[in-house]
């Protein structure tokens, strides 16, 4: 099965990573281990030996509309091919198809209402070995927080082939719309409650222990601004900022 339209691939710009891989590490369980690019420092993230994620400093003059955030990286079989789409559906390309040696080509892009992610056809096939969720360090959910769900739903299934799962109704916060792809939910989308809060996706990363990495959150300089709370399978959710003020969340069962 190809991997086209799935998420593969994480990645925090930030304004002090050094700062970023101590937090990230200690609340995550992250080992880290510096890529090895010649021309910037570029440091991966890993469950065990296998690499889920990636971090480095946001480099001056960066484009993408946010200095310091969390990205999503999407496969695609021809980068190239699906930036012509984007634009065609009503999205913006903010960085133009490039490549990285060795490890592929990308396009950093936007949707419709605004929100960042990444178009991406690694270098490597993946090998199908990967750590998957629930691991902890693993992403195990995918959250699109925008002013109009409705019409974001219908551009990344344009994109990507995605499909509606249930929609839950939250009452005055209205609907919560999972999103599925090949019958499989990852994630779901929304409109923000707070309408001037600018579309984006967030990322559900899993933990061991919901209490457990609330508690390291706060040790550590970050900051719980929601949550915990009970989601459908036994499982809690937390959104918080990690010490450089950088939106992150957690999922976790509660031990």
């Amino acid at each position: 099965m190809s991997n086209s339209g799935n998420f593969v691939w994480y990645e925090l710009m930030t304004s002090d990573a050094e700062s970023a891989e101590r937090f990230y590490s200690n609340v995550v369980g992250w080992s880290a281990q510096d890529a090895g690019h010649p021309q910037m420092k570029y440091t991966l993230l890993k469950v065990g030996e296998a690499p889920v994620a990636g971090m480095m400093t946001t480099p001056e003059g960066c484009n993408t509309g946010v200095e310091s955030m969390w990205s999503g990286y999407i496969a695609v079989d021809d980068v190239d091919q699906f930036a012509a789409r984007v634009k065609d559906a009503g999205g913006k390309i903010t960085v133009e198809p490039q490549d990285i040696p060795e490890v592929g080509r990308f396009a950093i892009a936007a949707d419709p209402q605004g929100a960042p992610f990444t178009l991406f056809k690694p270098s490597m096939q993946d090998r199908g070995d990967n750590p998957k969720p629930p691991a902890p360090g693993t992403v195990g959910w995918h959250e699109l927080n925008t002013s109009d769900w409705k019409s974001a739903f219908e551009f990344y299934s344009g994109l990507f082939g995605w499909t509606k799962g249930e929609a839950m109704d939250m009452g005055g916060m209205g609907t919560y719309q999972i999103v599925e792809r090949d019958g499989q939910m990852f994630g779901a989308m929304m409109n923000n409650p707070e309408p001037s809060t600018r579309p984006a996706w967030c990322y559900y990363i899993c933990v061991d222990d919901i209490n457990a990495a609330e508690s390291r959150i706060k040790d550590k300089g970050g900051k719980v601004v929601f949550g915990p709370m009970e989601v459908p399978g036994e499982q809690w959710v937390l959104q918080a900022l990690d010490p450089q003020g950088v939106s992150f969340a957690l999922l976790g069962p509660r031990k």
